[in-house]
């Protein structure tokens, strides 16, 4: 007897009132925007590093590395071609959280804390083309 290997999927499912499981199928993207690697969908407001677009603008990023649509997925070497994210700048000044910096030496006396707060950019991801 042999057992036949899991399959992997990538389908969010969601089970309804009547306990039946209904599949929600979706597109996402992984793609570089400002030096990082984020995995978008359609609506998703992420947090990226600065832009130099304003607030209200609409800007496109072209590094995507990746497209999953419905379990059809293409990968780019490095990337995909004539793939483009679009996104909305929602705001152009954010601040992220605190970061503690504290530096001491034993035994001699020398503490030092310093703060950061790195500046960001919100935007809202409108299509996966």
């Amino acid at each position: 007897m042999t057992a036949e290997p899991a399959k992997i999927c990538r389908v969010r499912s969601r089970r309804l009132r009547s306990g039946t499981l209904r599949v929600l199928y979706h597109m996402y993207a992984i793609v570089d925007i400002a030096g990082q690697q984020f995995k978008v969908e359609a609506g998703v407001k992420i947090f990226v590093n600065r832009l130099a677009a304003k607030k209200d603008e609409a800007v496109e990023f072209d590094k995507v590395l990746l497209i999953d649509n419905e379990g059809a997925v293409k990968v780019g070497a490095p990337y995909v071609e004539g793939a483009v994210v679009k996104a909305t700048v929602l705001d152009d000044d954010v601040k992220a959280k605190k970061v503690l910096v504290f530096k001491k030496i034993r035994r001699k006396g020398f503490q030092k804390l310093n703060g950061h707060r790195q500046k960001l950019t919100q935007i809202r991801i409108d299509a996966i083309a």
